[in-house]
């Protein structure tokens, strides 16, 4: 029998590579019934520690904005269960760590990010830090060329 899974969560960043994953997290939500999708997105705090309060402000709008509009496009295409989320810290931990542990998801799903060999070398991708360190399913969703 195949694997049902009860919760999914999708990691978004306003990103190409983040909606393919959200649009394939919606899919696997449906296919999954009574699954609960939780989208997150999470403000990298350590990148604004330069930028004055109003930009701040912004981007953390900009956060909550986007995962809420996630939000209402998966409950128009029929996901009933649906949490959006946007939490403070690095990405690289806190996807695996706090989150999947909090909604004991049985299953990440994230976009494959843009990056080149010399910066994957050097800072590491978001995707390849989920795959290491989640001790659940991981789908790791290619962008198509075009």
């Amino acid at each position: 029998m195949a694997n049902h899974y009860k919760s999914i969560v999708v990691a978004v960043d306003g990103s190409k590579e983040a909606e393919y994953a959200f649009h394939k997290s919606i899919d696997v939500a449906k296919r999954n019934k009574n699954s609960n999708l939780n989208i997150v997105n999470i403000f990298n705090t350590r990148s604004f520690e330069a930028y004055e309060r109003s930009t701040v402000e912004r981007a953390q709008r900009a956060s909550e904005e986007l995962v809420n509009a996630y939000k209402l496009e998966a409950k128009a295409e029929g996901v009933t269960n649906v949490k959006a989320v946007v939490e403070y810290g690095s990405p690289k931990t806190i996807i695996t760590k706090e989150i999947a542990d909090f909604v004991e998801a049985d299953l990440i799903i994230c976009g494959a990010t843009g990056l080149n060999a010399v910066e994957r070398y050097l800072i590491g991708s978001v995707s390849g830090s989920i795959v290491r360190s989640a001790t659940c399913d991981v789908l790791v969703v290619r962008t198509p060329e075009y």
